[in-house]
């Protein structure tokens, strides 16, 4: 895949070309990236993209990852040292109400300022 083609992402860490992901998740990568700006000033299909991410999460981290945990405490430990060394444990947060309403009243200062 030409490199010119790959969106630019402000996570260098989840940016294909930066030559840490194996080529199997490249291609999944950069098709987020083009989902996500194809529907970027779409709200309810950003909401549904972002749905259909967690869910994947979900059911790879329950269907694969919880039964693929080591059971000796060496392997256990080279685990934690990787999640530690490379990133942290991943996690998909939820937005918060108050993200929303603090959108609202600056919409709402917006449109009585421009009255």
């Amino acid at each position: 895949m030409e490199p010119t083609n790959t969106p630019a992402t402000t996570d260098q860490s989840l940016n294909p070309s930066n030559g840490s992901f194996p080529a199997s998740l490249e291609e999944i990568v950069i098709r987020v990236h083009r989902a996500s700006q194809q529907c970027k000033d779409d709200p309810i299909e950003l909401l549904e993209l972002l749905r259909t991410l967690e869910q994947l999460h979900q059911e790879i981290r329950v269907n694969l990852f919880e039964p693929s945990l080591p059971n000796t405490r060496n392997d256990l430990y080279d685990l934690l040292l990787d999640i530690e060394e490379t990133g942290g444990w991943p996690y998909i947060g939820r937005m918060k109400l108050r993200v929303f309403l603090e959108h609202l009243s600056s919409d709402i200062e917006q449109s009585s300022d421009s009255e």
